[in-house]
């Protein structure tokens, strides 16, 4: 999973931090929908492919390598950025630490629940920071039809585990948090050098967990190479994609197509994991999506 995807997030980069992290020339000609839907698809078949590195290295060793290769990556890009305030550590160490949990936490459920299943009951944290910047009168609304769509996602034809379920309220649960301190990493930093000094610190955060899980694994070519695969396409692509999206959207609009990607997710659990949800379960999927879209359509902008 990548960044944040509801309005009222906020991003940590300013415009002349944005244009230097869209590395590829022809983003910039692309149109902004595009970009955004490419950092969905992106990010999806990043945590499709890190599923099928659980055999080998388990969930916390795949994370581990996805957090490890894309802080080195993004380390590198904002070389020239990582001198910060000494008032912006405590931030930047609980951003990574946050950063670090919640991916845990998802791998942990993806390992245990389909993906379009984890995604989307994950995507209640984001929905939960969205609805509580708003007072509208239609706001329960929204959550009502979010929590329709989780108990309808556990209503499958076979056995459902719960602990799967509890680990991705908990993935998104730190995503609020992510969320939340991604403010408060854009007002104590500048430019990426505090993401990708938090990104690196989530990565040796996870690390002793990874080497127990996943030992000699982490050695294995194979396996370094899929994790640096994984790595671009759940962190360094769709950032960069959605940084410059938001360069030329308005955040709101950016929450709603954001939105789309519980759905995006359960498609990648079809195609290339070959997960199959019950009609039951996709109609609780766009449920959720429909509570997203509409509360980040509705909600006041902070």
């Amino acid at each position: 999973m990548v960044a944040i995807g509801i309005e009222g997030s906020g991003r940590s980069t300013g415009r002349p931090a944005l244009r230097r992290l869209a590395v590829w020339q022809g983003l910039g000609g692309m149109p902004p929908t595009a970009l955004v839907l490419g950092g969905i698809v992106s990010v999806q078949l990043g945590a499709a492919f890190a599923k099928q590195l659980f055999g080998a290295t388990g969930p916390a060793g795949a994370v581990s390598l996805r957090l490890g290769f894309a802080g080195i990556i993004l380390l590198i890009i904002w070389r020239s950025a990582l001198r910060i305030d000494r008032r912006a550590i405590p931030v930047v160490l609980a951003y990574g630490a946050v950063l670090g949990s919640m991916n845990l936490c998802f791998y942990e459920a993806i390992d245990r629940i389909p993906l379009g299943m984890a995604v989307t009951i994950e995507f209640l944290g984001p929905l939960a920071v969205a609805l509580a910047g708003s007072r509208k009168w239609i706001d329960p609304v929204w959550a009502v039809l979010a929590g329709g769509g989780v108990l309808l996602l556990t209503q499958a034809d076979g056995p459902v585990s719960m602990t799967g379920v509890l680990l991705a309220l908990a993935a998104g649960g730190f995503w609020a948090g992510y969320i939340l301190l991604t403010a408060r990493l854009g007002e104590r930093t500048s430019g990426g050098g505090g993401l990708a000094l938090a990104m690196a610190f989530g990565g040796l955060l996870m690390a002793p967990a990874g080497i127990v899980e996943a030992g000699t694994a982490l050695l294995d070519p194979a396996v370094l190479a899929v994790g640096f695969a994984v790595a671009l396409l759940s962190s360094v692509v769709p950032y960069s994609l959605e940084l410059e999206a938001l360069r030329r959207i308005p955040p709101r609009v950016f929450g709603i197509l954001m939105s789309l990607e519980p759905a995006v997710a359960a498609m990648a659990g079809l195609l290339v994991l070959g997960q199959v949800l019950g009609v039951g379960q996709w109609a609780g999927v766009v449920c959720v999506v429909a509570a997203s879209a509409g509360a980040t359509r509705t909600g006041t902008p902070d």
